[in-house]
């Protein structure tokens, strides 16, 4: 049996509540280096998959995973604010 979504459950999912809040939004930017240097790393791996990787894509790639360690290593090394109900 399917459940049929009503006009109300479709116009409520999306309702301000709902939005992150400002905690949310700090930690998001506090992560964004990591998630950067991450999305450099997909980059220098999605290049190489097209073709027999050289020397050159070789470094390239063991330089984005490097980096993408070293943002990661920094950010669970920082002290993270206290926000009630996250973490135990």
């Amino acid at each position: 049996m399917n459940p049929i979504v009503t006009v109300q459950d479709a116009v409520t999912a999306f309702a301000d509540f709902m939005e992150p809040t400002a905690a949310e939004l700090d930690a998001i930017d506090r992560e964004m280096p990591a998630i950067e240097a991450d999305i450099d790393l997909l980059d220098a791996q999605i290049i190489a998959l097209d073709r027999t990787p050289t020397e050159l894509d070789t470094r390239r790639i063991r330089r984005a995973r490097s980096v993408a360690l070293a943002m990661r290593l920094a950010l669970a090394n920082q002290v993270a604010p206290l926000v009630p109900g996250v973490g135990a």
